[in-house]
């Protein structure tokens, strides 16, 4: 099932070329991942397909190499920085969107060092139109809340890639929710395929989102449910 929803999600692209994208990524066959990613643009394919059938899928699937011994360090590094290299050539259609006068605060956690799911979180927001400030990695709540409290954001969207990253995760929410109590704040992540989500029951206004499919019904909706 898992297959068919992924294909249907980016129906330009095969089973049988993501599998040619994956390994690509795994061996840094940067050729193969550009063509693939260049072709899909060249359709006009939405953005959001790329980075959920194409971008998403294979960093999750890596993570799952990772995770089962199947795949050292070093590799994982491998895709990681091919992955970052590949969305950088969606960024001359990314950033075209009107603006629609909202911002977001974008950021992973203390000891969260992997980016790309809250870089693709960003881009979405800049894609519908929103102002988004991106913290990056190991952001310390500290500082997380300090920028909030700057730039008074409609929405703090927060990523957490790995089940170890709950904790810090939901120590960053006690904090934040503590000083900017009204703020609006999503989260998502590989992380919360493994639980987590009743946790989030104890801080009112956060919200799990699963999936940048979700996000973006979220933004469209936005100014009927006022978030």
């Amino acid at each position: 099932m898992k297959q068919k929803s992924d294909e249907a999600l980016c129906p330009a692209l095969t089973e049988e070329n993501y599998r040619r994208y994956l390994a690509g990524l795994l061996t840094g066959d940067r050729a193969t991942c550009s063509s693939i990613v260049d072709g899909l643009l060249e359709m006009e394919r939405p953005i959001r397909e790329l980075y959920d059938g194409v971008f998403r899928r294979s960093l999750y699937e890596v993570g799952e190499l990772w995770e089962r011994g199947r795949i050292t360090v070093a590799d994982e590094h491998l895709a990681t920085a091919m992955t970052e290299s590949m969305i950088s050539r969606v960024y001359p259609v990314l950033f075209k969107a009107p603006h629609v006068g909202r911002s977001a605060v974008v950021s992973c956690v203390a000891n969260e060092y992997h980016q790309i799911g809250g870089k693709m979180v960003a881009d979405t927001f800049e894609l519908n139109g929103w102002d988004s400030y991106y913290l990056g990695a190991n952001t310390p709540a500290g500082e997380l809340i300090e920028l909030v409290k700057k730039k008074s954001p409609d929405v703090v969207a927060l990523s957490a890639a790995v089940y170890f990253g709950l904790d810090p995760l939901m120590n960053a929410l006690d904090a934040l929710k503590t000083s900017v109590p009204d703020v609006t704040v999503w989260v998502g992540g590989q992380a919360f395929r493994w639980g987590g989500t009743d946790q989030l029951a104890a801080f009112p206004g956060v919200s799990l989102v699963e999936s940048l499919a979700e996000m973006e019904s979220r933004l469209a909706a936005w100014d009927c449910t006022d978030g």
